[in-house]
Protein backbone atom coordinates (compact mmCIF):
# COMPACT_ATOMS: atom_id res chain seq x y z
CA UNK A 1 0.00 0.00 0.00
CA UNK A 2 1.34 3.40 -0.97
CA UNK A 3 1.09 6.38 1.32
CA UNK A 4 -0.47 9.30 -0.42
CA UNK A 5 1.86 12.19 -1.01
CA UNK A 6 0.59 15.72 -0.91
CA UNK A 7 1.63 18.38 -3.35
CA UNK A 8 4.51 19.26 -1.03
CA UNK A 9 5.93 15.80 -1.41
CA UNK A 10 5.34 14.95 2.24
CA UNK A 11 3.34 12.04 3.54
CA UNK A 12 0.51 12.37 6.03
CA UNK A 13 2.83 10.93 8.71
CA UNK A 14 5.51 13.54 7.88
CA UNK A 15 2.95 16.33 8.15
CA UNK A 16 1.61 14.99 11.47
CA UNK A 17 5.16 14.77 12.84
CA UNK A 18 5.87 18.31 11.68
CA UNK A 19 2.60 19.55 13.23
CA UNK A 20 3.44 17.82 16.53
CA UNK A 21 6.92 19.42 16.48
CA UNK A 22 5.42 22.89 15.85
CA UNK A 23 2.90 22.38 18.69
CA UNK A 24 5.77 21.48 21.04
CA UNK A 25 7.66 24.57 19.87
CA UNK A 26 4.62 26.73 20.64
CA UNK A 27 4.27 25.19 24.12
CA UNK A 28 7.97 25.78 24.79
CA UNK A 29 7.72 29.40 23.62
CA UNK A 30 4.63 29.93 25.81
CA UNK A 31 6.45 28.49 28.83
CA UNK A 32 9.51 30.65 28.13
CA UNK A 33 7.33 33.73 27.83
CA UNK A 34 5.48 32.91 31.06
CA UNK A 35 8.82 32.44 32.88
CA UNK A 36 10.07 35.74 31.43
CA UNK A 37 6.90 37.53 32.57
CA UNK A 38 7.24 36.08 36.09
CA UNK A 39 10.91 37.14 36.22
CA UNK A 40 9.96 40.69 35.20
CA UNK A 41 7.27 40.76 37.91
CA UNK A 42 9.81 39.62 40.53
CA UNK A 43 12.34 42.22 39.37
CA UNK A 44 9.67 44.94 39.44
CA UNK A 45 8.65 43.92 42.96
CA UNK A 46 12.30 43.87 44.11
CA UNK A 47 12.88 47.32 42.59
CA UNK A 48 9.82 48.67 44.43
CA UNK A 49 11.12 47.20 47.72
CA UNK A 50 14.52 48.80 47.23
CA UNK A 51 12.96 52.16 46.35
CA UNK A 52 10.65 51.99 49.40
CA UNK A 53 13.54 51.00 51.66
CA UNK A 54 15.66 53.93 50.54
CA UNK A 55 12.82 56.41 51.01
CA UNK A 56 11.78 55.05 54.40
CA UNK A 57 15.40 54.97 55.60
CA UNK A 58 15.71 58.66 54.71
CA UNK A 59 12.44 59.41 56.55
CA UNK A 60 13.76 57.85 59.76
CA UNK A 61 15.70 61.07 60.38
CA UNK A 62 12.39 62.96 60.31
CA UNK A 63 10.94 60.50 62.86
CA UNK A 64 14.01 61.01 65.09
CA UNK A 65 13.68 64.80 64.88
CA UNK A 66 9.96 64.70 65.65
CA UNK A 67 10.67 62.54 68.73
CA UNK A 68 13.35 65.01 69.87
CA UNK A 69 11.01 67.95 69.27
CA UNK A 70 8.27 66.35 71.39
CA UNK A 71 10.70 66.05 74.31
CA UNK A 72 11.70 69.73 74.19
CA UNK A 73 8.36 71.47 73.60
CA UNK A 74 6.89 73.26 76.63
CA UNK A 75 3.73 74.64 75.03
CA UNK A 76 0.92 72.07 75.48
CA UNK A 77 -0.94 73.02 72.27
CA UNK A 78 2.20 72.86 70.14
CA UNK A 79 3.13 69.50 71.67
CA UNK A 80 -0.36 68.16 70.96
CA UNK A 81 -0.04 69.20 67.30
CA UNK A 82 3.43 67.73 66.90
CA UNK A 83 2.34 64.44 68.52
CA UNK A 84 -0.65 64.24 66.18
CA UNK A 85 1.62 64.85 63.18
CA UNK A 86 4.11 62.27 64.49
CA UNK A 87 1.40 59.60 64.95
CA UNK A 88 -0.02 60.20 61.47
CA UNK A 89 3.42 60.10 59.86
CA UNK A 90 4.47 56.98 61.78
CA UNK A 91 1.19 55.20 60.92
CA UNK A 92 1.84 55.73 57.21
CA UNK A 93 5.32 54.24 57.59
CA UNK A 94 3.91 51.27 59.55
CA UNK A 95 1.35 50.64 56.82
CA UNK A 96 4.28 50.38 54.43
CA UNK A 97 6.03 47.75 56.54
CA UNK A 98 8.07 49.75 59.07
CA UNK A 99 8.36 48.23 62.53
CA UNK A 100 10.31 49.55 65.53
CA UNK A 101 12.81 47.14 67.09
CA UNK A 102 12.20 46.61 70.81
CA UNK A 103 15.33 47.20 72.85
CA UNK A 104 15.04 48.38 76.48
CA UNK A 105 15.01 45.40 78.85
CA UNK A 106 15.71 42.93 76.05
CA UNK A 107 18.77 40.71 75.71
CA UNK A 108 21.34 42.12 73.28
CA UNK A 109 21.01 40.57 69.82
CA UNK A 110 23.64 41.58 67.22
CA UNK A 111 21.09 41.09 64.43
CA UNK A 112 18.99 43.94 65.83
CA UNK A 113 21.18 45.99 68.16
CA UNK A 114 24.50 47.81 68.03
CA UNK A 115 26.31 48.27 71.34
CA UNK A 116 27.75 51.73 71.89
CA UNK A 117 28.40 51.42 75.64
CA UNK A 118 28.50 48.94 78.52
CA UNK A 119 27.78 49.91 82.09
CA UNK A 120 28.23 48.03 85.31
CA UNK A 121 24.91 46.87 86.64
CA UNK A 122 23.23 44.31 88.82
CA UNK A 123 21.16 43.30 85.79
CA UNK A 124 21.96 40.20 83.77
CA UNK A 125 24.92 40.53 81.42
CA UNK A 126 23.88 41.79 77.99
CA UNK A 127 20.50 43.27 78.97
CA UNK A 128 19.83 46.56 77.19
CA UNK A 129 19.57 49.37 79.73
CA UNK A 130 19.35 52.38 77.43
CA UNK A 131 18.56 53.06 73.78
CA UNK A 132 20.39 55.97 72.15
CA UNK A 133 18.74 55.60 68.74
CA UNK A 134 15.76 53.48 67.77
CA UNK A 135 16.22 50.65 65.33
CA UNK A 136 13.75 49.72 62.63
CA UNK A 137 12.80 46.85 60.39
CA UNK A 138 11.15 47.11 57.00
CA UNK A 139 9.02 44.00 56.74
CA UNK A 140 11.54 41.28 57.77
CA UNK A 141 14.74 43.23 57.06
CA UNK A 142 16.64 45.38 59.56
CA UNK A 143 17.17 48.78 57.96
CA UNK A 144 18.67 50.42 61.05
CA UNK A 145 20.04 48.73 64.15
CA UNK A 146 19.10 50.06 67.59
CA UNK A 147 22.07 51.85 69.15
CA UNK A 148 22.15 50.74 72.77
CA UNK A 149 23.89 50.56 76.14
CA UNK A 150 24.05 47.12 77.74
CA UNK A 151 24.55 45.88 81.28
CA UNK A 152 27.80 44.39 82.47
CA UNK A 153 26.90 42.34 85.52
CA UNK A 154 28.96 43.22 88.60
CA UNK A 155 27.68 40.41 90.80
CA UNK A 156 29.66 37.84 88.86
CA UNK A 157 26.61 35.84 87.78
Amino acid sequence: MHKKKRKTGKTKKDLEDELKEKEEDILRIRADFENYRKQLDREKEEFAKIANEKLITQLLDVIDNLERAILTINDEETMKGIKMLYKQFYKILEENGLKKIEAIGKKFDPYYHEVLMREESDKEDGIITEEFQSGYMLKEKVIRHSKVKIAKNTKGE
